[in-house]
Parts: C-alpha cells; structure tokens; sequence
C-alpha cells in the first residue's frame, strides 16, 4: 500500500528552501534522494510541482496550492511525533536558534553552557544574524531578539535587563577630534556604521531630546555589517561607533571605550527569547525556557 505521506517532506523542503541543495542539507540526504523523492510525488500525483532549471527551483501554480494546503499539517505532525518521542524521556535532539548578533547577554555563553550541562542529550545549533526571517518559515525553533521587533502573536521571555543605544569612542579619538555634547555634533566626527546587508542604507543613529526621538543619517567613514569590526575600529581610534550598551560593556569597564551623549539615550526593553504558540511545545524547547527562567530568578539577567 502506498504511504500517502511519502515525498510530502521533501516537497516541503524544496519549497522553502527554494533549491535541492539546501533542501538536502535540511534533510540530511543526498540531493538525488530529494530529486527521486519529488519526482516519485509529482508522478504520484500526475501533476508538476516545481518548475526545474539549472539555476534555481520554482514551485508551479498547483505546487504553490499544494504547498499552502500541506504545510500546515505537516507541522501538526511533525508537533505530533516529537510530542510522542518527548514523553520517552529526558529531552534530546538539535535545538535551532536564531540569534541577533547584539544579543550579548545571551551569546556570552553563560546561560547556554548551564543548560547544556543540564540537558547533555540536546545539541545547540545558534545561526547569528540580523535578518528579521520568520522563524516558523526559516525552520527554527525559537530565535532571540530586541523586544520591540518581536512580533506580537508570539511568546516571549527576557534573557537580559533593560537596554540603551550608545555612542562610544577611544580616549584617543577624543582627544585628537574633540566630544560631541549633542547628537548633531555626530555629523562633524569620524563614524563607523552599521547597515544588515550591502543594497541596504547604513542604520540611522537614534536618540532622545525631551522625549522626543532623534534619528541622526551619519556619513559613516566607515560601513560594516559586523559588530566585532565596528568595536575594533573604534578602540583602535578610527572614530565614533553606535550599538547597545551590552555590546560595549566590557570595553568601557576596561576604559578602551568611552560613553557619550548618555543624556539622549533612555532605557528600553532589552532581548527575549520569542517563539510561536503552539498547543504543545517540543519537550527541547521547554527544557531551554525552564532553564531561562531559572537563571533569570538566580540574576543572571544583568
């Protein structure tokens, strides 16, 4: 009898990942093993699923449907399965996250190495990024992030304190090209910038005067989509950088970096682990957020 089920994971697969390649790599099979099972499916079926170049994969108009009626429930079972495999036992398996790269707090490495001492049968697999991907559709479990770009259906638990954005530079730095005392002095100085991606604009600096928002467009003279290299500029004296208090907290302790224009950046709320509603949570991602709430009634939140 043939299984109704076969090939609708592989098809899904292709369908999100938009390649047989990475669909294999999702998988853990050979990319002739995706194209076989695909191929078993779509004759099953006696229609097209997906248009084949040599470049890329795209779903055809009864792919596109196909996909919309059976990916909702080939969520519910795969919730199903790992809701049966969980009462087995301690809770096991790979537990993606996705982390923004600021998440300081988090990605120390503190909190994580805890939980990994208490759950040795789960494996931690951290993707680091700033894209704002949906993490349901991208196939993570659970992602960390600022709470104010958390999207509102989601459930969401703090992993640190309170933040504020903050411009900082070396002493050297300031004492060759002088202290900014306001955030439009930032236009005159030397300023190393941050954009997500290279078609994207360098992010505007933001601030507060008198509760209301300022957002400052430097001219960086210097862009980058990574933190590390910002930090290592600026502490090297090539001008003025912009992050989270977090990120730089150590360096200033240290006295390698100095806070400026304290007065404009007020507190806001700071980074949570968010995931999506579901009925039944994986036995894994429990594990994670009960250890979450441990630590942060133990002051591991800073």
């Amino acid at each position: 009898m043939t299984d109704v089920f076969e090939g609708m994971s592989t098809f899904a697969a292709v369908a999100e990942a938009g390649s047989f390649r990475l669909a294999a790599e999702r998988l853990g099979v050979t990319r002739s093993a995706v194209s076989q099972g695909l191929q078993r499916l779509e004759d099953r079926l006696g229609v097209a699923l997906v248009q084949r170049t040599t470049r890329s994969v795209r779903l055809t108009e009864a792919g596109e449907q196909f996909y919309r009626t059976v990916s909702p429930a080939l969520s519910e079972v795969k919730t199903a399965l790992r809701a049966v495999q969980d009462e087995r036992g301690r809770p096991t398996g790979t537990l993606r996250l996705s982390v923004s790269s600021i998440a300081e707090t988090f990605l120390s490495g503190v909190a994580l190495t805890g939980f990994l001492q208490a759950y040795p049968g789960i494996r931690l697999d951290l993707t680091v990024t700033d894209e704002e991907d949906d993490i349901v559709q991208a196939g993570f479990d659970a992602g960390v992030r600022l709470g104010e770009v958390i999207e509102q259906d989601m459930i969401a638990i703090p992993v640190s304190g309170e933040q504020r954005q903050l411009a900082v530079a070396s002493p050297d730095y300031l004492a060759r090209c002088g202290t900014p005392q306001h955030p439009r002095d930032l236009l005159a100085h030397d300023c190393i910038g941050w954009r997500a991606r290279p078609d994207l604009a360098p992010y505007r600096w933001e601030f507060t005067e008198n509760g209301r928002d300022i957002e400052i467009a430097v001219e960086p003279k210097v862009t980058t989509n990574d933190m590390g290299t910002m930090i290592r500029l600026a502490c090297a004296g090539a001008g003025i950088t912009f992050g989270v208090y977090d990120t730089f907290r150590s360096y200033l302790d240290r006295g390698e970096l100095l806070p400026l224009l304290e007065a404009f950046g007020p507190p806001f709320a700071g980074f949570y682990l968010y995931y999506p509603r579901r009925q039944r949570q994986p036995a894994k991602l429990r594990a994670l957020v009960d250890h979450l709430h441990k630590w942060t009634r133990h002051g591991g939140v800073a």
